[in-house]
């Protein structure tokens, strides 16, 4: 590319990454100078031609601004309870607001096309503001809620059975009519319905459906999981084909399974999983090598033997994307004939597995590997919890006799896992080392308590060496120069790291990385400064809050967490589909197909399976919150009135979000602070009185008392309780319309599946 366009290029590049800024060419000129060469005359031919060609726009005082007056954008529709909303269309570009007049009578989730009717204006704050002129595709054709029933006279008059109201707080204003058409469903019944008609001009805040599903009577013990489960549409049934397929595949291993690949079944591989655990699909196992060297292998159940492509269980699998885990239930990803049954590295039986076999230095360098199919044999179905009581040496006798016998190996592990943490920490990668909350349910799902697990030894050793099988995999294929899925997690946006720079300077932190080019270790550094203070979580909140969502890609992006060139998910395909297709790769790539066939094979189908398994972990992630959500606010139903100490984990300019010990969260709302009037600086993310100026922010330690715990919505609300603090005003939390949490942070998933997102 010439210099000119090349300058030109990275000139809009700046406008259209800071959309809602200023620039004058000398603060343009700083923007640029460390990331190409040009001429001072290049830069304001640059900015003369965008302006001519109307991309940019000028104050007439020497500032320019990105111009989007007009302009058509493609994106989703967020709505808002009072009629407005945003549209999210680019990730570096600003939300785009819409009147309550100006959507189209778009609902949540829509994608939309919108016409920019005001763009942002950095002179007077306001963000760009469009017109939505087109409903391209709906967010939701099915929807979950309670059944209301008609009166007979008025099933007779009219063409509904009843109404429903959607459990999403999004689109709690609108009215869903029965149509006859669908089952019949009884009063009190959670049902899903298929949308037939949506709002429009003669029925603003009316839709039509039919009902396609009785989740159960909303009374019955686990009806409101499965209702949120519904209303996130995971599936939970199994079509008839895959079933019988699951039938036909035989609960053992078979010599005809065995033909070709390595026997390891004398060796003292092991799995180490959490105490509920029913599906085990990675084993290690370790020893010295006479050179001093470990030999590390990691052992994979071989699921794609078993998933053909384009079978019914394939189907089903893609379809699901990963198993969806909850407080008292998994949904699998494949039938627990196979996930539970012959998948399953249980203890004591052959299993087919993809081993990657290392040979690692005790500086922790990998100086060789190998990736083959093998037949292996657990010597040990082992728990985190009493592998970390072995490592410790603690009342060994109290232990069965496999911890005893396996805890030389198990001691070598610990050690090769401190060695190769180390290594990962010498690279920049980074290490949240959070709590994280189970939820403990009785047999009738009521939550009984919250229990905060703080991992050991045995957890993150298993994790190093997953990790590193990982990466061993990634780079492997990536070598080969064949097509192949990563695991990706992208460098983050410069702007969020210098709003997150700058708040962390507020707790004394000087921080000297560039923001337009921030590393991994930059992050880890802040990570490694807070740790052990009363500000690590807060700081590691804000951090996780600033990073990019981790996903798949046919592109080898590399892994900003994790400081990997080259990273890829293997080591799950009982739960996750990514892995099956990643295990599918390498038997097809060791069978010595013609190379341009396979690519050809492959890279048609990387794109998609990239983005479905994307889109579907994201829907567990967001179901198993919504559950989690609902069972902490039934948790703390009964202790409305009580009293807690708590941190403020968010401030925004309708209050402060504050978090207990357990992880539960909740909303203090800014109405409720009656001893001043307070104004939220954005910047940083405080709350502070004009004129007593007591100031609220985050990571502030508070003592809060519980005034109400909706479980229909899901909401918490507290007031302050430290009489030091502004008195509160008692009144009706119930009207609260703010949604009480915007988590954004993974605390309370589930802590077996902690580094989902790596």
């Amino acid at each position: 590319m010439p210099q000119d366009e090349r300058v030109l290029a990275s000139i809009y590049e700046v406008f259209r990454h800071n959309s809602q800024k200023s620039y004058t060419i000398d603060k343009l000129d700083r923007e640029l100078h460390n990331k190409l060469h040009y001429k001072f005359t290049e830069l304001v031919r640059g900015v003369t031609f965008l302006e001519h060609e109307k991309k940019i726009i000028t104050d007439g005082l020497g500032k320019y601004q990105l111009n989007r007056l007009d302009t058509i954008v493609e994106g989703t529709f967020r709505a808002n309870d009072k009629g407005f909303g945003f549209i999210r269309y680019d990730e570096v570009a600003d939300d785009i607001f819409v009147d309550k007049t100006n959507t189209a009578f778009a609902i949540d989730g829509d994608t939309v096309k919108a016409k920019i009717i005001a763009d942002a204006n950095p002179w007077n704050g306001k963000g760009p503001e469009g017109q939505v002129v087109e409903i391209i595709e709906r967010g939701f054709e099915n929807l979950v809620g309670e059944f209301i029933p008609f009166s007979d006279q008025q099933v007779a008059t009219t063409n509904y059975l009843g109404y429903v109201i959607s459990e999403n707080k999004k689109l709690k204003k609108y009215k869903i009519y029965i149509l006859k058409d669908g089952l019949t469903p009884q009063l009190g019944d959670i049902v899903q319905v298929s949308l037939k008609t949506y709002p429009s001009e003669e029925s603003p805040e009316d839709m039509t459906a039919v009902v396609i599903k009785v989740i159960g009577n909303k009374n019955d013990p686990g009806v409101d999981i499965m209702a949120i489960v519904a209303d996130h549409d995971v599936k939970t049934e199994w079509s008839d084909e895959a079933l019988e397929q699951a039938n036909q595949i035989p609960d053992h291993v078979t010599a005809a399974d065995k033909a070709g690949r390595e026997d390891i079944t004398q060796q003292a591989a092991v799995t180490i999983d959490g105490d509920d655990s029913k599906d085990f699909d990675d084993a290690v196992v370790l020893w010295k090598l006479d050179n001093g060297n470990y030999h590390l292998g990691v052992h994979i159940a071989d699921v794609a033997h078993y998933v053909t492509e384009g079978s019914p269980l394939d189907i089903e699998a893609f379809t699901r994307g990963n198993s969806t885990y909850l407080v008292d239930r998994v949904i699998p990803m494949l039938p627990f004939r196979l996930s539970n049954g012959i998948c399953s590295l249980n203890e004591g039986v052959e299993r087919l597995v993809l081993s990657c076999d290392m040979e690692i230095t005790p500086t922790g360098e990998r100086v060789n590997y190998s990736i083959h199919p093998s037949v292996m044999k657990s010597h040990g179905r082992l728990t985190y919890s009493k592998v970390n009581r072995a490592l410790a040496g603690d009342n060994l006798d109290e232990l069965e006799e496999k911890y005893r016998t396996l805890r030389p190996m198990l001691v070598e592990m610990a050690k090769l896992h401190d060695i190769l943490y180390q290594k990962r920490h010498k690279r920049g990668a980074i290490d949240f080392e959070e709590p994280e909350a189970k939820i403990i349910v009785d047999k009738m799902g009521k939550p009984i308590d919250i229990v905060l697990h703080e991992r050991g030894t045995a957890e993150k050793m298993v994790e190093s060496f997953m990790l590193l099988a990982n990466e061993t995999v990634a780079e492997e294929y990536f070598r080969r120069h064949v097509p192949f899925l990563y695991r990706v997690h992208e460098t983050p946006d410069e702007e969020k790291m210098k709003t997150f720079f700058e708040f962390v300077s507020a707790f004394g932190l000087n921080v000297k990385a560039d923001p337009h080019d921030v590393k991994p270790s930059d992050l880890q550094q802040i990570v490694t400064k807070t740790a052990g203070t009363t500000e690590e979580a807060v700081v590691q909140m804000m951090m996780l809050r600033s990073l990019r969502q981790a996903h798949y890609s046919a592109e080898p992006l590399g892994h900003f967490g994790l400081a990997a060139q080259y990273y890829t998910h293997f080591t799950s395909p009982i739960r996750r589909y990514s892995d099956l297709i990643v295990h599918r790769m390498i038997h097809e790539y060791g069978v010595g197909k013609p190379a341009t066939e396979l690519q050809k094979h492959f890279q048609g189908k990387l794109d998609e399976i990239a983005e479905q398994t994307s889109v579907q972990e994201r829907r567990s992630i967001d179901t198993e919150r919504s559950v989690n959500d609902l069972k902490m606010t039934e948790y703390m139903a009964n202790q409305v009135g009580e009293h807690f100490d708590a941190i403020i984990s968010s401030v925004t300019s309708f209050g402060m979000f504050i978090q207990l010990p357990n992880t539960v969260e909740g909303l203090i709302h800014i109405s409720n602070l009656t001893d001043d009037f307070y104004r939220f600086d954005e910047k940083s993310l405080t709350l502070t009185g004009r004129g007593k100026h007591h100031q609220f922010k985050v990571g502030m330690p508070i003592k809060v008392k519980l005034i109400n715990a909706d479980v229909a919505q899901h909401q918490i609300d507290f007031e302050i309780y430290d009489p030091n603090t502004p008195k509160i005003k008692n009144n009706d939390h119930n009207q609260t319309k703010t949604p009480y949490r915007q988590r954004t942070s993974q605390n309370n998933r589930p802590y077996r599946k902690r580094n989902r997102q790596r």
